[in-house]
C-alpha cells in the first residue's frame, strides 16, 4: 500500500567509501566467537515525576539490539525497572548508552568506568548528539544522530577492531528496511512488568517545522521519512497476535505524525479496520478540520498529545512555532472532544513574554476547554539547539541532572524568578485540586486518565519553589 513517494531524501543512501554489506556479511562469517554487547537504558536523577512508576518501553534502544543482534550476542538492561549495572564489565567487548540530557551525568560516570576495562564503549541518543565534543571525552566512539544509518561503518569498525570517534551518515537511510523491534530484548527482563502496557510503534521520522527549542532536527533531520503503510500495518497485527488479542493499545514515538496529510488519514483509515487503541504526539497544523478528528476517533484514538506550548502570540512567535494558531486552539479541543478523544496538553513558562497573567490566562484556558491531561513545564534550553545558542549567556548553571523542564534555568525578561516558580506552583496545585478534576473530567470515561489525575493531585500538594531551584 503506497499513497505516494515513500521518502524526501537528499541522495541515494549509500555507506561510506570503502564499506559495504558484503563487506560486512564476510567479517561476520570469519567470527570464532560473537562478540558480547551490554547495552544500557540509565535512569535519571531527578526527584519530580520523570522515571517513576510504569516507564515507557525504549523502542530506540530495542531497534538497537535489534540491528546489533543479527550479528553480537546482546544483554540489555533498563536501570528505569530495577535492573542492575554491573561494576565489573568483563563480560562483554561493547559496553552501549543511550543518553538524554538529563541523565547525561550519570551516563558518563557509567562510560568512564567500562573505558578503564578497556572496553569499546559507544554512546548514542539526543544528548551526545547535540554535545558531540563534550560526549567524545567519555567514550571510544559517538553515534550522531541514528544508528540504522551509519550500522554498516560501526559494525565494520568493531570487527575489524578499528574504532572511529564519531559515526555521522552522510545521508539517512530510508525507513522501507527497518526492522520490526524485537521487543523480546525488553520484555526478557524480570522486571519487565514495570513497562507500561502502551506499545510503541513508530511511523515516521523528522519535523520540518524546526523550532528553535526542539532537537529532533538535528537527531533525525528536517527531511521526513517514513514507513511503507503496509509496514506499520504489519507491525501491529504481529503484536495483536502476540498477545492473542485485537484492542491493544500503541503510542506512536513520532515527532510529528500528522505532517503529511495524505499519508496520515491513509493509515488511520486502515487502522480503524484492526479495533486498536492508539495515542500520538501530534501538530495542531490541520487539527482545525473536523474530519481528520472524526477519522483519529474511528480508527481508536484515545488521546493526543498537543503542544500549545503559549497562550501568548509573540511568545509563539519567537520560539518559530509556526504550527500553532492561538484563534484556532479552541477549535481544535472541540472537534477531538466531540470524538471522544482526550487532550494531554503541554504548557510552557518561563519565556521572556511571560507575565503573571499568563498563568490565569493558562488556567482559563484548561478550565474552559476541559483539558483532561495537563502538563506543565519551564522553559529549558537544550545543549545544542539554536535556542540553547541564544540564552547560553543567561543560564544559571549547566548541570545536566537538573534540565528535566522542571528546574529554573534563566530568569525571564518580565518577571524575577521568584514570581515565575510562585505562580508556576500556584497553577499546577489550582488544575490539579479535587474541585479543578471534577470539573474537567466530568461525564468522562473512567479510565487510566483519571487515574493520571489522581497522581497528579498527590504529587502537586507537596510542590513549593524549592522544588525547581
Amino acid at each position: 500500500m503506497q499513497t505516494e513517494p515513500a521518502e524526501i531524501v537528499t541522495a541515494p543512501f549509500a555507506p561510506a567509501a570503502g564499506y559495504s554489506e558484503d563487506l560486512l556479511q564476510q567479517l561476520a562469517s570469519r567470527q570464532k566467537f560473537r562478540k558480547k554487547w551490554l547495552l544500557i537504558q540509565p535512569k535519571s536523577n531527578t526527584s519530580m515525576m520523570v522515571d517513576s512508576g510504569t516507564v515507557s518501553m525504549p523502542l530506540n534502544l530495542i531497534m538497537v539490539a535489534t540491528i546489533a543482534g543479527k550479528l553480537f550476542d546482546i544483554t540489555f538492561i533498563d536501570e528505569r525497572l530495577g535492573d542492575i549495572i554491573p561494576d565489573d564489565f568483563s563480560g562483554y567487548d561493547i559496553v552501549a548508552i543511550t543518553s538524554r540530557t538529563l541523565n547525561a551525568s550519570k551516563t558518563y560516570r557509567i562510560a568512564d568506568k567500562a573505558l578503564q576495562q578497556g572496553k569499546i564503549v559507544i554512546l548514542g541518543g539526543v544528548h551526545p548528539t547535540m554535545l558531540l565534543e563534550e560526549a567524545t571525552g567519555h567514550c571510544t566512539s559517538v553515534v550522531y544522530g541514528e544508528i540504522e544509518s551509519i550500522w554498516t561503518e560501526l559494525a565494520t569498525d568493531i570487527l575489524k577492531g578499528k574504532m572511529q570517534p564519531i559515526y555521522r551518515a552522510r545521508t539517512l537511510k530510508p525507513m522501507s528496511g527497518m526492522l520490526r523491534p524485537d521487543f523480546t530484548y525488553a520484555l526478557n527482563s524480570k522486571n519487565a512488568k514495570k513497562y507500561s502496557s502502551l506499545i510503541p510503534i513508530l511511523a515516521t521520522k523528522g519535523c520540518p517545522v524546526g523550532c528553535n527549542f526542539c532537537t529532533t532536527p538535528t537527531i533525525y533531520g528536517k527531511n521526513y521519512r517514513y514507513r511503507d503503510l503496509d509496514l506499520v500495518l504489519d507491525e501491529m497485527r504481529y503484536h495483536q497476535n502476540r498477545l492473542g488479542k485485537q484492542k491493544i493499545n500503541f503510542s506512536f514515538m513520532d515527532d510529528n505524525i500528522s505532517f503529511r496529510p495524505k499519508y496520515f488519514m491513509t493509515l488511520l483509515e486502515e487502522m480503524a479496520k484492526l479495533g486498536i487503541h492508539w495515542n500520538a504526539n501530534i501538530s495542531m497544523n490541520f487539527l482545525d478540520k473536523p474530519e481528520v478528528a472524526e477519522l483519529a476517533g474511528r480508527s481508536g484514538c484515545d488521546l493526543l498529545s498537543i503542544g500549545f506550548e503559549s497562550l501568548n502570540p509573540e511568545t509563539l512567535k519567537s520560539v518559530q512555532k509556526g504550527s500553532n494558531r492561538l484563534g484556532s486552539y479552541e477549535k481544535v479541543v472541540s472537534n477531538l472532544h466531540q470524538n471522544g478523544i482526550a487532550i494531554q496538553g503541554y504548557f510552557m513558562f518561563g519565556f521572556d513574554n511571560d507575565t503573571e497573567e499568563s498563568f490565569q490566562l493558562t488556567y482559563d484556558f484548561i478550565m474552559q476547554n476541559r483539558i483532561e491531561f495537563p502538563v506543565f513545564s519551564l522553559v529549558t534550553p537544550f545543549p545544542g539547539t539554536p535556542y540553547f545558542d541564544e540564552m547560553k549567556s543567561r543560564v544559571r548553571h549547566l548541570d545536566w541532572d537538573k534540565y528535566d523542564t522542571y528546574h529554573y534555568m534563566f530568569e525571564p525578561k518580565k518577571m524575577n524568578g521568584e514570581k515565575l516558580l510562585e505562580n508556576f506552583v500556584k497553577l499546577q496545585k489550582e488544575v490539579y485540586k479535587g474541585r479543578s478534576i471534577i470539573q474537567r473530567m466530568k461525564g468522562k470515561p473512567l479510565n487510566w486518565v483519571w487515574f493520571v489525575n489522581y497522581m497528579m493531585h498527590r504529587f502537586t500538594k507537596k510542590l513549593s519553589p524549592e522544588y525547581f531551584y
